[in-house]
């Protein structure tokens, strides 16, 4: 669930930041993910630093989190 809710978040900041943003979604046992020790199942990562999970899946909280680091 909380995939799936992390998932429908990145959607939405997609739609709010367009270009201005790169969403790639993976799972955690895929090539690219190997790299990381991840240990769990839900994990976002903006500029390859860990967004707390609280954050990546609340839209509001999203969106003021990228607003700082998008500029």
């Amino acid at each position: 669930m909380t995939c799936q809710k992390a998932i429908g978040v990145a959607n939405d900041m997609k739609e709010v930041f367009g270009e201005n943003l790169q969403i790639d979604i993976y799972t955690i046992d895929s090539e690219p993910a190997q790299k990381y020790n991840f240990r769990s199942s839900t994990n976002v990562l903006f500029n390859e630093k860990f967004v707390p999970i609280g954050t990546a899946t609340d839209s509001t909280a999203m969106k003021q989190y990228l607003s700082v680091k998008i500029q």
